[in-house]
């Protein structure tokens, strides 16, 4: 493919790189402690957008610049820091949440190192984080008088609310292990690549059809009662069932031996 034809483009902002089946995306504002400005943001939703078509695209991760920060958050020294146009209904965070929220492709925080504000929903909206061991997470917004009001969105359902009310309304950090004894990431590792790449390899050889369809199902159930949740899910058992990959994997277990993924 000419790279002129390729849907995923680098910014100044953001590294957009496809390495085989995983798509990297790295804030590269690392003077700025990798802090969001709405041309990251734009660029990020593009890109998870784009992925959604890609079908030998098998995960996303996402990361910033050196290992100090992950994300600060919101650019205070802009001018915009929260939003571009006060009269549109939709701002790019927001968007871009939406758009991570509808993604079928798992998305990984790789969170290298400081994890604040808006770069907690940065991480909050990843189905999945890979921690180094000094990253430190924290929602400081009521120390400059706002909210992590468009975080909570993503963020509410992840800890318990007597962990999330203190760091909101106190704005003091947690530690990575804390992090992880309150469920916010997955693993901590002082080798955050080598354990990235550990739940990437236990990712990438499972079936394409039963990770995109269990996610889409995943997602869909959130916010459904016990009994629509039942309904939807009883039908969607039979349709996981009728895929090339759910053929292949059963047989494959039969005859005892590695399935060779169709991912469809």
């Amino acid at each position: 493919m000419n790279p002129s034809d390729s849907p995923f483009q680098s910014t100044p902002e953001l590294a957009v790189e496809v390495r085989g089946p995983v798509l990297w995306l790295t804030i590269t504002r690392e003077e700025r402690r990798n802090a969001m400005s709405h041309g990251v943001l734009a660029a990020m939703a593009k890109s998870i957008a784009a992925a959604q078509s890609q079908r030998d695209i098998r995960a996303i991760v996402v990361t910033g610049a050196g290992s100090k920060a992950f994300c600060a958050g919101a650019d205070l020294q802009s001018a915009n820091a929260f939003t571009t146009d006060y009269s549109e209904p939709h701002g790019h965070l927001a968007q871009l949440l939406r758009v991570a929220k509808a993604s079928y492709i798992p998305l990984i925080a790789r969170v290298n190192g400081t994890c604040m504000a808006g770069g907690m929903g940065l991480m909050s909206m990843c189905d999945m984080a890979v921690a180094s061991g000094h990253a430190v997470f924290g929602l400081p917004e009521v120390k400059v008088g706002v909210f992590p009001a468009q975080v909570l969105s993503v963020l509410q359902h992840l800890i318990p609310r007597r962990v999330l009310v203190e760091m909101c309304i106190t704005g003091e950090p947690i530690t990575s292990a804390q992090a992880l004894q309150y469920g916010l990431v997955n693993h901590v590792d002082d080798d955050v690549d080598a354990k990235l790449q550990w739940l990437l390899d236990r990712l990438l050889d499972k079936s394409p059809a039963a990770i995109r369809r269990g996610l889409y199902t995943m997602k869909k159930v959130e916010a459904m009662s016990f009994e629509e949740s039942m309904a939807f899910t009883e039908s969607q058992i039979a349709l996981f069932t009728l895929t090339d990959d759910a053929r292949e994997g059963q047989k494959a277990f039969q005859e005892k031996r590695k399935p060779v993924w169709a991912g469809k």
